[in-house]
């Protein structure tokens, strides 16, 4: 089995020279500022594509975290051009937030308030943070936090409404993506919102966060865990009733990991005591979409039980950072196994070693995914970013 040190090696030669060298050289927009909106999956940059917040904050999340563990003049450069985008472009001057989207010269295109975007920009600039200690960025990130707590959590029925107007109205089609059911309280987006507000604690430890991160765990125990099945179910309405009709694995394994992660940097004995069981039970139910070589399947239909057997990129990093974990803190040999294995899989299937980053997957017949992009709204540096990092960081 290979020593850890061997792996720390392999994640940081990945993370240099296949991903990071790639956003900077394929990605970066000498003319209008900031990123390109697009790559294909055939490598073709797309320059009038419409920029993603989500894109934008999640390259700032990625090249802060290369910069505070590597420190190389580089990848801050990266992500400081990343910031100052954001702060020039992306913010709501007027209502506050930032906007869904730009078009490519950096004009507001999609200007509505979708949660699940505030959430990253305040992951990325929380990051730059612990990075630099820019205070600039620290004010910024508080102030989004307030306009997610003033305008999209619900006092009444608790969470948080998955997007409203750009002046904060309601809107009736609060989808984040053309797949997701027209849910108004979302798994994915609570999941994106612990997760920033975890990573801002470190950097701004007040008692208001605390409580809002503190809260957000009672939201994933009390109402996104399904106690039965103990996956994490998806879309629900105002009052918290949901359709439990997929299971999406990558979005399980990533979930025990990151609700572990909480409950480590709030550093409370209690809370630890009662999350880490729930932890190792999301990641053992994940586990029903782990395949033979150590990949995992992206969903499954409960009602039909049909399992989606794509491997995308990003199910496969959070599967490896998810069993990582389990090992780190549990003491699991075979968690380790399976990701060792999927590391592998990935190795021999979605890196792209010609052109440099991954490929969008591969399908259940082992066909490469040439149809999605390589660089886009929602193919961004951040998972396999994220998984060389953690295990570069991590002891085990």
């Amino acid at each position: 089995m290979m020593n850890s040190e061997k792996l720390k090696q392999e994640m940081r030669q990945t993370l240099e020279e296949n991903i990071l060298k790639y956003w900077i050289e394929r990605m970066t927009d000498r003319e209008h500022g900031g990123y390109y909106g697009r790559i294909d999956g055939h490598d073709k940059v797309d320059m009038t594509a419409e920029k993603g917040a989500v894109l934008n904050a999640r390259i700032l999340w990625t090249f802060s975290a290369a910069y505070r563990i590597l420190q190389k003049s580089d990848y801050l450069t990266a992500a400081t051009r990343a910031k100052n985008y954001i702060e020039e472009h992306f913010i709501d001057s007027q209502y506050g937030g930032v906007y869904w989207s730009l078009d490519d010269k950096g004009n507001p295109f999609d200007t509505k308030k979708q949660t699940y975007a505030l959430g990253f920009t305040i992951y990325g600039l929380g990051e730059y943070v612990r990075a630099t200690g820019d205070k600039s960025a620290l004010e910024l990130a508080v102030k989004l936090y307030h306009d997610i707590e003033e305008h999209a959590f619900d006092p009444v029925n608790n969470g948080y409404v998955e997007a409203l107007a750009r002046d904060w109205k309601p809107i009736a089609d609060m989808r984040l993506s053309d797949k997701d059911e027209n849910g108004s309280r979302t798994m994915n987006t609570h999941l994106h919102i612990i997760e920033p507000y975890t990573n801002l604690y470190r950097v701004w430890k007040t008692p208001e966060l605390r409580e809002s991160i503190v809260n957000l765990l009672d939201i994933f125990t009390e109402k996104l865990l399904n106690k039965q099945t103990r996956h994490l179910d998806l879309f629900f309405d105002d009052k918290w009733n949901g359709k439990r009709n997929i299971q999406s694995f990558g979005h399980d394994i990533e979930t025990s990991w990151l609700l572990h992660e909480t409950a480590l940097v709030l550093g409370d004995a209690a809370i630890l005591k009662k999350m880490e069981p729930i932890v190792v039970d999301i990641a053992k139910a994940a586990d029903e979409g782990l395949q033979p070589d150590g990949s995992m399947a992206y969903e499954r239909w409960t009602e039909s039980g049909k399992t989606d057997n794509q491997r995308q990129w990003w199910v496969m990093c959070e599967n490896i950072i998810g069993h990582v974990n389990l090992y780190q803190h549990f003491g699991d040999k075979e968690a380790l196994g399976t990701a060792l294995r999927c590391w592998n899989f990935v190795k021999n299937n979605l890196i792209d070693y010609e052109n440099g980053e991954w490929h969008w997957g591969i399908d259940a017949n082992g066909a490469v995914n040439y149809k999605d992009d390589k660089a886009g709204l929602w193919k961004c540096p951040y998972h396999n970013s994220r998984m060389c990092l953690e295990l570069m960081e991590r002891k085990y």
